[in-house]
């Protein structure tokens, strides 16, 4: 796990590159990669490398970054870990590939040189990488299929910069501080920023399972290697049963040469990675919860059954409590690190904080679970949202002010009759944070309809879901893991993680599994509910465990920030914290916008 970036240049007339803004980008990530520094830049001057890293797989000097090849053709600069790279460096072997280190960034570097993008869909991990040919002058960027690891770029002019924060950019000196509106808008629709958009004009997130290529001066369009769940690559993989295959993704995550340790909630996914781990794992298993003053004697409270699970597995077991008083220092420093305004991460930013305390690199997490058996409440009421606003369509004139009156409370329903008619429509309001007539009324106008003109969440929905429509189960699966877990959830494990120097793994993110679940329509999790999947695989867990409402790790920050009155439902906290979020960022935003936000919404 560590921090790439780059400078090309795209032309003859492209200014010289400032090796002081590559460093000085390289060096705003150095807490995704305090273990060492690297530089790189072609003889001629056409680009140029920098790398951060988290010394995880072969700690020796020899796997340094940037990498080049034994034959000085290829230089590559990567972001996390190939979970499968020993069966990858064995089959390279066979080849005739020889190595000179035991890491999986010259694995990667061996077979990108060998196959190309072509062997992409081979490669099981999280991993953003820059491979540049000095034969034939060309640049390959390219991201996992899940998007569990970030990459930006920006094109300006004759040169292409690229880094793995938004932040690390702007700190380069080379691009400007300018709101996107598309980004604004999409935080205020969502309450994350929706790839390919930042918060940042100019800047763009490269898209989960795309790569891109520079080629003589020419910077391509990105292009898609591995959609999950819309494209199944030829891969030879082994017939596993489900239980099975989590088994084997579990175990494909622990390999590390450093020690690995688990996130315990009191969760189902928390408690199934665990036991998994705990099975497969040398040695006693350490595992980490955050308890918070606040919920102490109530259902939020994480810590007795975090307790009680790592009890049973054996597990050596931290647990660190958090106060009120606590919270300022820690507010400053979440969103000193917040790449880009987000209403979550906080939590795992906190659980991080103290892993890394506890002198830890790797932790694992059950971060996509509910996405994958299909456990949130949004699987049930998404179809069933999407049938009553057919229902309501003869009402849509007058749906919006009857329901504002009838519902004050509940601001999005006023469009539903609008906006919820399909699977899309409905994920949209069950998922969303304003609607797009409230965005219009937050923002400039100018800034609401650029934004609106660039972004169209539907649209955007509809097309992470492709064809499954019709089995409504799978479209909000994908949407599901598409936009919630892609753009918020993995995104903040990332920010939040790697801002304590941390790396996070999520085995219950893995198109290996993935595609094994699918294969079998997601059974037996899909009609049984995932609390039996459970319970078949981790015999010996507390009855407690599965009898518990679903709660999520959940932190009081809107309690903390003074954002929560009593009735007050989790949405309209949320909608005040966006606003808080949004004062900390430099954006554009109508005068008075928020002023009377507490009343208003």
């Amino acid at each position: 796990m560590c921090g790439i970036n780059g400078i090309v240049r795209l032309n003859r007339d492209a200014p010289p590159i400032d090796l002081a803004e590559v460093c000085r980008t390289r060096d705003a990530m150095a807490s995704r990669g305090p273990d060492g520094t690297g530089l790189w830049s072609s003889k001629e001057g056409t680009v140029a490398l920098g790398h951060r890293r988290l010394a995880i797989i072969d700690l020796t000097d020899a796997a340094s970054q940037p990498m080049v090849s034994a034959d000085g053709r290829w230089v590559i600069v990567f972001n996390g870990e190939i979970y499968n790279y020993r069966e990858l460096r064995a089959a390279l072997e066979r080849r005739g590939a020889t190595f000179r280190t035991t890491s999986d960034t010259e694995v990667l570097l061996n077979l990108m040189a060998r196959d190309g993008r072509a062997a992409l869909p081979r490669v099981r991990g999280m991993f953003t990488f820059a491979l540049w040919d000095n034969v034939e002058r060309r640049l390959l960027l390219a991201r996992d299929p899940y998007g569990i690891k970030p990459l930006y770029f920006a094109k300006q002019g004759a040169v292409l910069r690229f880094a793995s924060q938004v932040k690390a950019l702007e700190a380069g000196g080379g691009i400007g501080a300018e709101t996107d509106p598309a980004g604004l808008v999409g935080f205020l629709l969502w309450g994350s920023v929706p790839e390919p958009f930042t918060i940042r004009r100019g800047v763009r997130s490269l898209s989960a399972g795309h790569t891109l290529e520079v080629v003589n001066g020419q910077v391509s369009e990105p292009e898609p290697f591995l959609r999950v769940g819309l494209d199944e690559p030829q891969v030879d993989e082994r017939a596993l049963a489900p239980l099975e295959a989590v088994e084997d993704s579990v175990r494909a995550h622990l390999v590390s040469d450093v020690p690995v340790a688990v996130f315990l909630s009191a969760g189902l996914d928390s408690a199934l990675v665990a036991t998994l781990a705990a099975r497969a794992h040398v040695g006693p298993l350490r595992t980490f919860t955050v308890t918070f003053d606040e919920f102490v004697g109530t259902g939020n409270d994480e810590g007795p059954l975090a307790r009680e699970v790592a009890r049973r597995l054996g597990a050596e077991h931290i647990e660190r409590r958090v106060r009120h008083e606590d919270f300022l220092h820690i507010w400053e420093d979440a969103v000193a690190a917040m790449d880009q305004p987000s209403i979550d991460g906080f939590n795992t930013f906190l659980v991080s904080r103290v892993a890394h305390e506890a002198g830890l690199k790797v932790v694992l997490s059950g971060l996509g679970g509910d996405e994958l058996f299909g456990s949130y409440p949004s699987f049930r009421d998404v179809p069933r949202w999407a049938r009553a606003a057919r229902l309501l369509r003869p009402l849509r004139g007058v749906w919006p002010r009857l329901a504002r009156t009838v519902a004050p409370s509940r601001p999005k329903l006023a469009g539903l009759a609008g906006l919820g008619g399909t699977l899309a429509g409905g994920y949209f309001l069950r998922r969303g944070l304003f609607l797009p007539a409230e965005v219009r009324q937050l923002l400039p106008g100018t800034v609401a309809e650029a934004g609106l003109a660039a972004y169209d969440p539907l649209v955007a929905l509809d097309a992470l879901m492709g064809q499954t429509a019709g089995d409504s189960w799978v479209a909000v699966h994908l949407l599901e893991s598409g936009q919630y877990m892609r753009n918020q959830l993995l995104r903040d494990a990332d920010w939040a993680s790697m801002a304590h120097s941390l790396e996070l793994r999520v085995p219950l993110v893995d198109p290996v599994l993935r595609r094994t679940l699918a294969r079998s329509r997601f059974e037996p999790a899909r009609s049984r509910g995932k609390a039996a999947f459970v319970r078949a695989a981790s015999a010996g867990l507390p009855a407690e465990l599965f009898d518990r409402p679903k709660s999520g790790f959940s932190v009081p920050i809107g309690r903390w920030l003074g954002l929560a009155s009593p009735g007050d439902g989790q949405g309209l906290i949320s909608r005040r914290l966006a606003a808080r979020v949004l004062k900390e960022f430099d954006t554009v935003l109508a005068p008075g916008a928020w002023a009377g936000t507490r009343a208003k919404l």
